[in-house]
């Protein structure tokens, strides 16, 4: 058995000891229990990592609720939590959240995948633009991760079944109430691969009389290189928080979030994918030179490709039979070589430039003790310019805003045996973007390159950023659309052991879209539609003995299917379907544990759901449909050691018929890759070769993570703290027929710091025995390209609290 197998074997027998003894443990008698505040005393003595949630919630269902008595699966993960477990990104959340793997949207992480599908991405509960692969989301100013497995809270808008993450700032607010003395940190960063990273926070309190609070100011800058060779991140990001309390019930919150980024260029992985490429690392060597620069701008341009823009050299549509052409033909140093997993599709002309604004104000007044009224301003703005070589140029320019006004009330009925917490309310939500792209014209050859020998003039693509190139952009969708909804919540306990809660809205849509692109492919002239779509959701939770609270849940979504950009295009607004609006229900039961005084705490739960994704370059809704179980257990075994437990297995299957548009292998096509590579091979409609229902392969059916924490206690020359923890993934594979297979792996990492005073220093580890996986592409090349993992990775970390 491998160092990974041994330890994931050794965790595993751990959890499940862990589990065994609880439930021994557990009081059989809940009056018996220890009072509530030794529970909270003894669970706040033990979080040394941040597992166990500190205080009500209103994520999942907009109501303050613990997140133990939520009949929704759910992951909460602090700030602490993300530093102890070396959480950088928001792939890295797999470890401490169940159904969370998500393929690569060409390395940029993005979006969760949850439950198989991609997730929405929220700030304080307001949606966010788009945002699948434009750029990497930023989490280091998270005060929390929240993880919400299914649809939105009614409050929050409609959206996808599925998923959502939230983002909660750092904010003026500490334990309890306001910031009670200034407090701040510097961190400085270096790691393998010229790693540099520095963050700046402080906190400050207000009390100028009648008005208290407080404001936090978080800065990072980061300029590293990377792992894969020629990819260099380059980041900036300011937030600034303020919370006040402005006397006689009056409160507010106002502050934001700017990002700059330079760095997150997108690149497919490796190419020219085969079993023995994987498997062994085998790289199929050669370059076609049919194709001529013929004026020397270092890039193969309209003219030199073939009949544009109808046609091109670049690529033939298969029709169920072997099909080449003498200019898809390798023809020049064919052969084969050991592929290194930093060499990666990337060259020196690609880029991605990105910049986010998001502003946030609320005002609140509360009229009693059981009621107040919350009026929310929110401000999005995404632009991003990108380019990449293999002939994917992007422009977005897009923003959108949001107003929401709540009335939070609660009453009682029969002498206090029925109890509601409840709200009412309504939102309006606005958005304007553009979503420049070109790929109609088939100007894109993915295994075109031989990324052993590097990028040449003839597999470069022009560019519409160059406009001497004679490239124009084919796609230029200018889209706006409102949403006017009305929605309710209310949270009713049946005495003290019956918990049920209702919940919809109501939403008017109007939708404009009109693509005036060069070769758009799409319905032409400015399309219109509107419609009116109600949603819900309805829960109930009971509290049974021995600390266990089981609960089912039922919801009906639905949301806008959205663009790269956040705009809609034109051809599904035009739909006498409504394609543009699409819908999706979710049925999930599972019961909650808590035992111990409140140190271990779980979830079980099992799902299906039906919803859809859009698929191919040609905006195409596809349903899905997916069922899982999923298993959640923290546990904070002493005052030294702590443990976290994620696992899942799912099956997400794509309905049929898929009629998107997709790029195929070669030896789909039937043709080697010595005679295919130099161009693509594409299908109309995936249905042609994968008629029906399909597999989703491209996620695992089973993810599990286990991790420890250990911190010891405070001495004279300080203290330390450790965390070590595997992740096993099962194998996954690519679409086609006889697809190339990712095989099974398990990835271990650590870290170990060392405090002393106000001053930390952390060492983190990632990959700890340098083991090569491969995550598959999760879009139109996803059965041409996967991402090999990194090796190997450390990261020093000095710190000084002040």
């Amino acid at each position: 058995m491998s160092n990974q197998g041994m330890l994931l074997a050794g965790c595993s027998a751990a959890v499940l000891l862990a589990l065994a003894g609880a439930a021994h443990a557990a009081d059989p008698d809940p009056s018996a229990a220890a009072p509530d505040a030794v529970d909270e005393i003894v669970v706040r003595a033990r979080d040394k990592a941040g597992l166990i949630e500190k205080e009500p919630n209103n994520t999942v269902f907009g109501l303050d609720k613990p997140l133990i008595e939520t009949p929704r699966s759910a992951s909460f993960v602090s700030d602490l939590t993300l530093q102890r477990y070396g959480i950088e990104t928001i792939d890295g959340l797999t470890a401490v959240s169940p159904g969370t793997y998500t393929a690569s949207f060409y390395g940029v992480p993005g979006a969760l995948n949850i439950r198989g599908t991609l997730a929405e991405n929220y700030f304080r509960g307001f949606k966010r633009i788009e945002n699948r692969g434009t750029y990497a989301t930023p989490i280091g100013a998270a005060d929390q991760i929240q993880i919400v497995r299914g649809p939105p809270t009614p409050i929050y808008g409609s959206g996808k079944v599925g998923g959502m993450l939230n983002f909660i700032p750092k904010s003026g607010k500490g334990e309890g109430g306001y910031l009670s003395e200034a407090a701040g940190e510097v961190t400085a960063t270096y790691g393998s691969y010229n790693r540099k990273n520095a963050t700046a926070q402080v906190g400050l309190p207000v009390n100028l009389g009648e008005v208290v609070g407080g404001v936090h100011v978080y800065g990072e800058v980061e300029d590293s290189h990377s792992y894969y060779r020629g990819v260099y991140p380059r980041r900036q990001t300011l937030q600034v928080s303020s919370d006040f309390d402005l006397g006689n019930g009056w409160s507010t919150a106002v502050g934001g979030m700017l990002y700059r980024s330079k760095g997150d260029v997108q690149t497919p992985g490796w190419n020219r994918l085969t079993q023995d490429l994987i498997d062994n690392g085998t790289y199929v060597t050669g370059r076609d030179t049919s194709l001529v620069d013929a004026d020397g701008n270092g890039r193969l341009t309209p003219g030199e490709i073939g009949f544009y823009p109808y046609a091109s050299a670049m690529y033939l549509a298969y029709y169920g039979f072997p099909d080449s052409d003498a200019k898809h033909t390798l023809d020049t140093g064919v052969g084969t070589t050991k592929l290194s997993p930093r060499t990666v599709y990337i060259a020196s002309a690609d880029f991605s430039k990105t910049e986010t604004n998001t502003l946030y104000f609320d005002v609140a007044k509360e009229l009693s003790p059981d009621s107040a009224l919350k009026l929310q301003l929110f401000y999005d703005a995404l632009e991003n310019k990108r380019f990449v070589s293999y002939g994917y140029p992007a422009w977005f320019d897009s923003d959108v805003w949001e107003a929401r006004l709540t009335w939070n009330f609660a009453n009682e009925v029969f002498d206090g045996l029925v109890k509601a917490k409840s709200f009412v309310g309504a939102s309006y939500r606005s958005f304007d973007g553009r979503r420049r792209e070109s790929y109609n014209s088939g100007l894109i050859a993915l295994d075109r390159r031989d990324i052993a020998f590097g990028a040449t003039a003839t597999d470069m693509i022009g560019s519409p950023f160059n406009p001497g190139d004679g490239v124009e952009w084919e796609n230029d969708n200018r889209s706006e659309w409102t949403q006017a909804g009305l929605f309710f919540t209310t949270d009713i306990m049946v005495g003290d052991k019956l918990n049920l809660m209702l919940g919809g809205r109501y939403d008017d849509y109007d939708v404009t879209s009109h693509d005036t692109g060069f070769l758009s492919y799409t319905v032409a002239g400015e399309q219109k539609a509107s419609k009116g779509k109600g949603t819900y959701t309805a829960s109930a939770t009971y509290k049974a003995p021995l600390g266990l609270m089981p609960y089912i849940t039922y919801a009906k979504a639905s949301a806008l299917e959205m663009s790269q950009a956040g705009d809609i295009a034109p051809g599904l607004v035009a739909d006498a379907g409504d394609a543009w609006l699409s819908g999706g229900d979710l049925a999930e039961a599972g019961v909650k544990f808590q035992w111990l005084q409140g140190t271990l705490v779980g979830s079980l739960a099992g799902y299906r759901q039906n919803r859809t994704q859009l698929t191919g370059i040609t905006q195409t809704p596809t349903g899905t449909r997916a069922k899982g179980v999923e298993l959640e257990v923290r546990w904070l075994a002493s005052e030294h050691f702590s443990f976290t437990f994620s696992g899942n297995t799912q099956h997400t299957t794509v309905k049929g018929p898929d009629t998107s548009f997709q790029y195929v292998p070669v030896h789909t096509v039937g043709v080697t890759g010595a005679n295919g590579f130099g161009g693509s091979y594409v299908v109309w409609s995936f249905a042609s070769i994968r008629p029906g229902d399909y597999d989703y392969t491209l996620i695992p059916k089973s993810v599990l993570s286990l991790y420890g924490a250990y911190t010891s206690d405070a001495y004279a020359w300080g203290k330390v703290a450790a965390t070590l923890g595997v992740t096993r993934v099962t194998k996954t594979s690519g679409t086609v027929p006889g697809a190339v297979v990712y095989p099974d792996y398990a990835v271990a990492s650590g870290s170990v710091a060392y405090e002393y005073g106000p001053y930390t220093a952390t060492l983190n580890v990632d990959n700890l025995f340098d083991r090569l996986y491969f995550t598959p592409v999760g879009d139109t090349y996803a059965n041409l390209a996967a991402l090999p993992s990194k090796g190997r990775e450390w990261r020093v970390t000095l710190a000084r609290k002040f």
